[in-house]
Parts: C-alpha cells; structure tokens; sequence
C-alpha cells in the first residue's frame, strides 16, 4: 500500500505540480474582492431607493390627503349653494354625517364664516344667541365696515365652542389665505398659526383652509363680484400632529420628517417635526420637496434615522466575502487533491483501479483466504472503522448470520472466474456503532493484477437510498409549500374512512375550505406573500382539529379537512366555528397587513354519500353556496344543492350554445338632452333569443356570464354589434348619435380587453368619440394604479367614459377628480323615489351640484315619470333616459323613433 510519505504536501504545494491550482486560488479571491464591492455598492443602491420610495409616497400620501380634506370644504360648500340658507341644526347633522373623527383624522373641526356689516352686528349677536350660544361675543372688534366671525363649527365641542364669534380677518395670516380664496374663488391655505381652540400650554402648529361661499352658489366672473357677492367662507380647522402623525407612522415611519412653511427652514416656520433624527444630525440620505396647495408652499425634509440605517442593513456582503473566500479555498484544496490523485494514479495503475471501482462505496481487497488486507477510506465514513485497521477486522462477526452462506458462495464463485464481475448480493454490515446496514455488492476477482492482488468486494450502503425513496414519498404524497397531505394522498385517507364508516355505521365528516379574496392578495402583494399566507393558514388549520384527523391541500388557495370520527353534524359545525375564529384575522405580508376569511363546505360521511369523488363534489357545492351568502361562513349540504349545480350547468351550456349558435341581439333606448329637448345618443341592451323563454334580459343571464367567462366572448361580440349599428345609424342619417354600450369589472381587468377594443375599432371602422363606455361603480375597487392607466388609455382612444350606478358602493371624490371621467350615471334606485322622497331628492341634487362643480355630465336613468323629470330638469341635470321616453326598441323600430322624433321636436 501507498502511505502519506509516498507524496508530502512540501512537495505538493510546490508550483511545478500545483500551478493550476495557485492560479485557480488567486482568480478565485479576485472574482470575490470584486463580487463584494458590488454586493456592496447594490444593497446602498437599494437603501438609498427605499428612502427615496417612501419619501415620495410620503408627498403623495400629504397631497392626497389635503386634496380630501379640500373635497370636503367643497362638498359643504355645495351646501350652501344646493340649500341656500343654512340653519345650526343642518350644519350639525351634515358634518355628523361626514364623520370627520373617523374619515378625517387631522380636522379639528369644520366652521362656517358669515360676512357681517357693522350695521347687522347687534341683530346677528342677537340671533346667535336665540340659538342657544348665551355668550356669543364678536371678537375683537375693529374699525368695520363688515366683520368676519365664526358662526358655525363642528363637532361642537368645547375647544371649538371657543372659536365661535372670533373674527379670524382682524389677524393678518387668516386674512390673507381669505382675501385670496375670494378673489380667485378657490380654497386657500393659511401660514403657521395656533388655533383659538388650543390650550394654553399646548404650542402644536396649525393651519385653516378656507373655501369662499358666493350668494347664488355659483362663483362669480371677475373679481370685483366676487368681493361683492361674497356671503361668507367655510372653513377646517387642522392640527399638524394630529394630521401627519398616522400618514408618517403608516409610510415612513423610521424617517426623520419635518414641514416648513413658506419653503423657509427656521424655528419660526417649522410646522412639523417627527423629532427621529439623531442628536448629532447625522443621517445618510436627505430630500427635499416642494408641496404646494391653497396657495402655500410647504417644504417637506426628510431624512434616513439610525433605525431606518439599522433596518435597511444588509448581511449579504460579509456573506458574500466569507463564502468567497471559502469557495475558494475549497477549489484550490479540490485541485490539490486531483493533482495528488493523478500523481498517485501514475505511481499504481492497479492500485487506483482497486479502489476507484468503489470511489464512492466501502471497497475491501481479501485475501485468498478471505481475510481483508485493505478498506477504503469511505468505510470510515460509512461503517465507522478505521481503514488502517482492517487486518483486525472479523467478518464472520460483522456479517448478519443469515447472510454469511450467500456472501461465501459469491466469493467461491469470484475465485472461480477471475475478472468477472458476480450478481450482486444483499448482506446486512454491522457498523462500529452495532447499527446493521443494509449494504449490496459485488465480487471481482484480481488476484494476478498487479497492486491488488486479491478479492475486490465492493460494498454500497443503501441508506442513502432509502432516505431518496422516503423523499420521493413525500413529493408523490405531500404537498411541497406547506408539507400537508396532497389530493393523490387524501384520497386514499378518504377512502378508508368511508370504508371504515360504511362497517361501523360511525359517522365522519368532510369539509371543504376556500380562502375569501386570496387572488386579489396574490395578485396585489405577489406569489411570495400569497405563499406565505398559505402556510400560515395550513398551521393554523392543523392546530384546530385532532391528531386522527387530516388536512390537506388540494392546491391553490383550496384545503379539505377530514373528521375521522364525530358524533354528528353539530360536533362538525363546532369545529367549522373554530376554524372561522381562528383564520378570521389580520397578518402582515410583505409590509402590509391584510385581513383574511374563509368559506367552508361540509358533508357528512356516510350520510350524503359513500362515494368519495361525490363527497368530494357534495363539499364543493357546500362552499360555493357559504360564498354565495357572503363568506366567512360554513354551509352542510343539501340535495338542492346539487340539483341547483346541475341547473346552473344546464344554464351554462345553454349560454355557450347560444353564443356559438349567434342568438344574441341588441335592443337600443334613446337618451334625451334635457336643453334641447332632442334625442343625442342610445344605449345598448343585451337580449337573448332563447327557443323556450323567448326574449331574455341580461339581468337574467350576465352574472353567469360573469362566473364562467363567457362574458369576454359575450362582450366583444356587442361591442362588435354596437359599432356595426353605428355604422348603420350614419347611413339612415344619423350621423351625430352616440352610443353607450355596458362594461363589466371582468372585462374591464381581463388582459387582452385594451387589444380587443383597438381590433373592434379598426374593423369595424367606427369613429372612437361615437363610443361611450359604461362602466360600473365597482370597477373603483380594484388597484388604483392599473384602473389609472386602463382609463387613460381608453381616453386616449377617444372614447367617452361614463362612470354607472354612480351613488351605490364606494365612490371616492380622489378618484372621481384623479381618472379621465367624462359623465357620471346616477342610479335609477335614487331617481324612482322622486320626489316622494325628500332623501332621494336631496341626494340627486346634491350629485347633480357635485359634478358640475367636477365638471362632469350628469345623466340619470330610470326617469318614468313626469314629475321626475321635472325635477332633473330642475336640479340641472344634462340628460335622461328612461320608458317615460322610451322602451328599449329593436333596431327597426329604433330606426322609426328617431325618424319621428326628428320630424317634430320633443315637448317637456
């Protein structure tokens, strides 16, 4: 045998036999010195632009913030201008409504500025305290002629009851942010002030925005009317810390932040301070921005803290040196040991060959006699012996007592035809730890082979195998994310619980579970954080039921759980609740926190069925139905369940039919301008011609559209029909109509509706400003970026946008001001209870004013009778549809309408 001395490492590591292998280390360290800088010079990129991100969300956050508070001067504006004169009790019940402690954080309370001549000073102190306010003084007094008092402001609490009577024109700040809101009629800022309201050792910052109220309502042309008609102004009252404190703690809440007024950096302008910095002013990345609204210039500074420094840190460049430096020396030992390994296989062909047979196996050489005169050195990594020591070894006592006559066998076999490699055989080897392994190997024969010299036994532990088989196992029958039973698995655990319920008559339960909202989580925050929740919820479901139990995760967002044993439906619900309990709640993703839900389906087992694929389907059904009446619930099956699945199949069949067979039309209803009195547009209605229920409408058929998909292929194809009917309109003369076709939020977000509409208009030739897109309210709930740039890129086109069923959900002011809306549709659901309804009254003309003063048409549907009409007409409203005009015609009798309506104009 070959021993150390044969090859020293002095003589290894000397160039000549090691060259490649100095060079190799030297390359390697400089690719590391080089990989590092930049791992370095990365993470201060990265750091340097999340301070910049959450310096500009900052600004935008402030902007949009202050762009709110002014809608809801304009809105109590309105008020004035819709109602004229204005009384204590409507101001008070209006900003109750608004809930500016919950909507508005920051406003400390929203007034009313009266203008008052010296000659109705003593009557309007008179009245005011008529009112209820006994120690109503105007103050301070000065030379006149009209003064400037705070009539009303709200919420009335004690603070505010303060402010009332003081004349904010006699302090110069106040007087001139309201000199300038009168002539420009627009809302304006003041400077840096201290509210009336603030006690006297309280010295926060703050400022009012004031907003002119016109007599009329409406802003006067030039400046000179509007310093005359000017009735008074309505006004918040705003606490800087109260203001900024929850928009910086939400964004940036590890930056240093401070406000200037009038772009100035002094004590004296400071307006807010977050007050994180370092005492010694030392911070790594500065910014300053310019926030101009109402007429006031802020300067917005930012810092990076020690905290936001120690956050932003990254381990990823010493990571990157040390796993440098130690790949590195792991190439350069590995080319050392190829380098020994060549020189020692030139010193013994045969040895090498030996040994090598086994490289990554125990290879033992026996005698003739059988005693082994060498071990390779994997046996000390395998069996735990020492290959110098293996002349001491006794096979006899590591082979099981069963496997000896077979391993003898083999090796009289091997002696017998030398060179020839045997069949293998199976033996179990005890290891130094008294472990017995199971090992398979082979004999060969090379007693006449020069450096062996005897029986070569090669010898591979299939304990590695087995741990791959085990791992194959997992990844056939777990799933990989959450490591929960997968479908293949849970079918068979299914499977032998309905068997087992089937003999003892013991009943089980299934359920089927669905995560609420878990695409717009995955689609919003990305497949990292939808990941991550699903292996929170996968811990979360396993520590609401039993051991005997089993959950799993059919894949997606979709996990079964089966109750192996249970008394009844009751004991299901029971655990159904805690599930409900336990999953309903909040977690932070990624940055953000969101809040999560589940719907849950159950079937009893062998109740409903002893089938498992059907009970598999009876639990489905059950959690669609917990959807359908509104989640976060759990629903048992029940038959009609199943007969309502195969009818909505039926439906769904029935509705691709009749799509492929063309058995769809449209139906048109005229829409009227109010001003002229003249038909200007139509709008299309989806009809289905079915062979049994005649005409359909889409109210009937459009929410299964919704569900299956067809509504893309449903859409495009009325859109396709309602451009070819414009085309048909020109040529009968109609040449100025419009036409309105309906939308959905699943057309609107489908990925290739922008194409389509482009395709739609080039083929069929229409001209885009004859297209008017009706969009529903609830479009306004998905990602305000892609709902940006889809509706700036449909205004592009030339489309008119139309915003539907205008007053039901969420309609925030910001978006209707922020996206390219051109007219706004008020709901019939407002229009049909006019005017016996004082409400339905009230909200129309206070939509009415509030578009206008966006400038957005108004159009409102449903109008049916006379008297509605009249109030539109009333109100201001630009245009209206409805059957008092017209039934929605098929394209013939449409063609007729307009002839006659065009041959003697409508009447009001």
């Amino acid at each position: 045998m070959m021993k150390k001395k044969d090859l020293p490492l002095r003589k290894l590591l000397q160039p000549r036999y090691s060259w490649v292998a100095w060079l190799l280390l030297v390359a390697c360290l400089a690719v590391t010195a080089l990989l590092w800088q930049v791992s370095i010079r990365l993470v201060d990129d990265r750091t340097e632009a999340r301070f910049k991100t959450q310096s500009l969300q900052l600004k935008t956050a402030i902007e949009e913030r202050l762009l709110n508070y002014e809608q809801v001067l304009a809105g109590s504006a309105g008020l004035f201008a819709v109602a004229g004169d204005v009384t204590r009790g409507d101001w008070r019940e209006y900003i109750d409504n608004v809930d500016i402690n919950r909507y508005y954080p920051g406003i400390q309370g929203i007034g009313y500025v009266r203008k008052i001549g010296v000659r109705q000073m003593a009557d309007h102190i008179a009245s005011v305290r008529r009112e209820g306010i006994l120690n109503y003084l105007v103050t301070p007094l000065g030379t006149g002629p009209d003064y400037y008092p705070m009539v009303y402001l709200e919420p009335g609490t004690e603070r505010n009851r303060k402010a009332l009577g003081y004349d904010a024109f006699s302090d110069p700040v106040h007087r001139r942010a309201m000199m300038r809101a009168r002539d420009h009629g627009e809302p304006k800022v003041t400077g840096k002030v201290v509210l009336v309201q603030e006690e006297v050792a309280e010295d926060q910052a703050g400022f009012l925005m004031y907003y002119p109220v016109y007599q009329g309502g409406d802003v006067p042309e030039s400046r000179g009317e509007r310093q005359m008609m000017l009735a008074g102004y309505v006004f918040s009252a705003f606490r800087m810390n109260h203001l900024l404190d929850g928009i910086v703690g939400l964004i940036s809440p590890f930056l240093d932040v401070k406000i200037y007024d009038a772009g100035e950096i002094s004590r004296d302008s400071l307006m807010y301070g977050s007050n994180l910095g370092s005492l010694d002013e030392d911070f790594s990345f500065e910014m300053s921005q310019t926030i101009n609204h109402g007429g006031r210039d802020w300067l917005l500074q930012t810092r990076s803290t020690p905290a936001f420094d120690y956050l932003a840190s990254d381990p990823r460049p010493p990571i990157v040196l040390g796993s440098g430096i130690l790949i590195s020396l792991l190439m350069f030992l590995f080319v050392l040991t190829m380098i020994r390994s060549r020189i020692m296989a030139q010193i013994s062909a045969g040895r090498y060959r030996a040994i090598t047979e086994g490289a990554a196996n125990v290879t033992l050489v026996l005698e003739r006699s059988g005693n082994p005169r060498y071990a390779s050195p994997s046996s000390r990594d395998i069996l735990g012996f020492d290959p110098e020591q293996v002349y001491r070894l006794d096979l006899d006592t590591l082979v099981h007592a069963e496997d000896r006559p077979q391993l003898k066998a083999g090796f009289d076999e091997a002696i017998k035809s030398p060179g020839k490699q045997m069949p293998v055989i199976r033996a179990r080897i005890r290891d130094s730890e008294g472990q017995w392994r199971d090992m398979e190997g082979t004999y060969t024969a090379m007693l006449n082979v020069p450096g062996v010299d005897g029986v070569v036994l090669s010898l591979r532990d299939l304990t590695q195998l087995k741990a791959a088989q085990s791992e194959l196992h997992r990844l056939a029958f777990y799933d990989p994310l959450t490591g929960l039973a997968n479908r293949q698995l849970f079918k068979d655990r299914l499977s032998h619980v309905v068997r087992r319920s089937r003999r003892s008559e013991e009943p089980a339960a299934l359920m089927f579970l669905d995560l609420d909202g878990f695409k717009r989580i995955n689609d919003t925050l990305g497949h990292d954080s939808g990941d991550e929740l699903l292996k929170q919820v996968s811990q979360w479901l396993t520590g609401c039921v039993r051991e005997d139990d089993s959950v799993a995760r059919l894949g997606g967002d979709e996990f079964v759980v089966l109750l192996s044993r249970i008394s009844g439906p009751d004991a299901a619900g029971k655990v159904a609740e805690t599930i409900l309990r336990r999953l309903c709640q909040r977690i932070r993703l990624n940055d953000h926190e969101v809040g999560i839900t589940v719907s849950i389906g159950i079937t009893m087992i062998p109740h409903d069925s002893e089938d498992p694929g059907t009970l598999m389907k009876y639990a489905d059904l059950a959690m669609y139905r917990a959807k359908e009446l509104g989640r976060n619930t759990y629903q048992f099956f029940t038959p009609a369940m199943n007969i309502k699945a195969a009818r909505r199949l039926l439906q769904q069949e029935e509705l691709a039919t009749a799509l492929d067979g063309d058995r769809f039309v449209l139906h048109y209803q005229p829409k009227i301008d109010l001003v002229s009195d003249r038909v200007i547009g139509v709008e299309a209605f989806l009809r289905w011609h079915h062979p049994e229920k005649g005409l359909v409408s889409a109210q009937q058929f459009i929410s299964l559209a919704e569900e299956t998909g067809l509504i893309v292929r449903l859409g495009e194809m009325a859109l396709r029909q309602a451009c070819i009917q414009v085309q048909a309109l020109e040529r009968a003369g109609f040449e100025s109509l419009k036409m309105a076709v309906n939308l959905s939020v699943r057309q609107l977000t489908d990925s290739g509706f922008l194409d389509m509409m482009r395709q739609v208009i080039t083929e069929t030739g229409v001209s885009p400003e004859r297209l008017e897109l009706e969009m529903p309210a609830e479009l306004l709930n998905e990602d305000p970026r892609m709902l940006r740039e889809l509706l700036t890129s449909l205004h592009d086109l030339g489309v008119c946008l139309i915003l539907d069923d205008f007053g039901t959900g969420s309609c925030s002011l910001v978006a209707l001001q922020q996206l390219p809306l051109d007219v706004i549709k008020i709901d019939h659901r407002f229009i049909r209870d006019i005017p016996y309804s004082v409400s339905a009254t009230d909200v129309a003309s206070a939509v009415i004013a509030l578009a206008r003063k966006l400038h957005l048409t108004v159009v409102a549907e449903g109008v049916e009778t006379p008297q509605q009409l009249s109030f539109l007409k009333s109100a201001g409203c630009a245009q209206c549809q409805g059957n008092l005009f017209s039934y929605p015609l098929d394209e013939d009798a449409l063609i007729g309408f307009l002839i006659r309506q065009y041959e003697r104009p409508l009447t009001s």
